[in-house]
């Protein structure tokens, strides 16, 4: 059973991936335009991206999906990794994002990503106890 603070923390979570995902669609071309140049097919993926966050996001919420989807959040943040350092490294192509925040995101993935992971693990005791 999760305390109060960890259901918040959830629908927080929730919430933030939702979000994140709709906007893959309200702004296109902003996640377009910080795709790396090594992607084929980059429209393909911000929608197949968008779409992830968006079922993440809603999965968190449902006890028996809680499990896989804060692991496929988890393992996309990984991903996006990606997109982070493509912009560290090429900084010049994207002036309109202040050089401490590309350097902050980095720090701030692992930070989702141990997030996303508390509820991995969250699921994996539930079903542990069940066993038991």
């Amino acid at each position: 059973m999760l305390t109060r603070v960890a259901r918040a923390s959830l629908a927080v979570q929730s919430v933030f991936y939702v979000a994140s995902g709709v906007n893959h669609f309200w702004h296109t071309n902003f996640y377009l335009h910080i795709m790396p140049d090594h992607y084929s097919h980059p429209l393909m993926l911000v929608r197949v991206s968008g779409v992830a966050e968006i079922l993440g996001g809603l999965g968190l919420l449902v006890p028996v999906t809680r499990r896989f989807s804060a692991i496929g959040i988890a393992a996309m943040l990984v991903v996006f990794f990606d997109v982070h350092f493509f912009m560290l490294l090429h900084a010049a192509r994207f002036p309109e994002v202040p050089a401490w925040v590309l350097w902050a995101r980095i720090p701030l993935q692992f930070l989702l990503i141990g997030w996303a992971l508390y509820f991995a693990r969250q699921g994996e005791m539930r079903m542990v106890t069940r066993r038991s």
